[in-house]
């Protein structure tokens, strides 16, 4: 068994290769998308280290190696089946091209290397849970586990919906607002924090298990202010314009809500 300090050096030093690796495979390819893949594979395995190797309740470390190691691995999954190989490069990194230019692969080791430090941070949950001695699972594991279906559910519905809508040929240059893209412009994302509180409410008891909010709190912030929406909105408003702009409006950028009636602007006859 490993201390919380063995496990944060082991996920440290595995991570900072595993993303070196895939910087160089980049280099080949280019297409950095692969990041992505990485770090979603990176924090599975990191749940599923932190189960085996934790000093913890051997059923709290069950339950948060599982719910972990299979949010991981499915969003890694999807990442590599839905963008990395069927398409281009995904445009958040096609802009970063654009606007580095030669000093590109220098700026893509450096962050490639700090979604390796992302990681180790946001494997403070994995790591306070599989540390806790007390007997389990408690009230708080199964309402974490609980509160993690809810957002693989959730999520899993969002992504075929959105996959159905792509499909469809006449949705081309359309917005998607139907199932659970009506009620929020980003569901995907939302759903996916959720999971994330799962991870908070089954360490929450830990010693230091507070600290295991900062995770989806970190969640939280990128998604709202970094790498989800602003650069996810910005390319739908290049490709989509004033119908996006409409969406907008009308729909929750993040919390799924009811959405509002359009009164600025007569509806788009296409």
């Amino acid at each position: 068994m490993l201390s919380p300090g063995e496990q944060f050096g082991w996920i440290a030093a595995g991570a900072g290769l595993v993303m070196a690796l895939l910087w160089i495979l980049q280099l080949r390819t280019k297409d950095a998308g692969v990041v992505d893949v990485g770090w979603a594979a990176c924090l599975g395995t990191a749940a599923i280290f932190c189960g085996l190797t934790g000093e913890g309740d051997v059923a709290r470390r069950a339950i948060i190696a599982s719910i972990g190691g299979l949010w991981g691995y499915r969003l890694a999954w999807h990442l590599l089946t839905d963008r990395v190989l069927s398409g281009p490069e995904d445009g958040r990194y096609q802009m970063m091209r654009e606007k580095l230019g030669s000093r590109i692969n220098p700026a893509l080791f450096a962050f490639f290397e700090a979604q390796a430090v992302l990681v180790v941070l946001l494997s403070v949950p994995f790591v306070l849970a599989a540390s806790d001695p007390r007997a389990g699972p408690g009230v708080l594991d199964f309402l974490g586990a609980g509160v993690w279906v809810t957002g693989l559910l959730g999520e899993s519905l969002a992504d075929a919906q959105l996959k159905k809508f792509k499909r469809d040929p006449d949705s081309k240059g359309r917005v998607c607002d139907v199932g659970l893209w009506r009620y929020s412009r980003h569901p995907n994302y939302f759903f996916e924090w959720l999971m994330w509180i799962g991870y908070a409410l089954v360490a929450t008891l830990a010693p230091w298990g507070w600290v295991a909010w900062t995770a989806p709190g970190m969640i939280l912030f990128f998604v709202l202010k970094v790498t989800g929406i602003p650069p996810t909105e910005a390319r739908a408003l290049k490709s989509r314009g004033d119908a996006y702009r409409r969406y907008q409006r009308t729909t929750s950028a993040f919390f799924p809500w009811f959405p509002k009636d359009d009164t600025t602007q007569t509806e788009d006859p296409s």
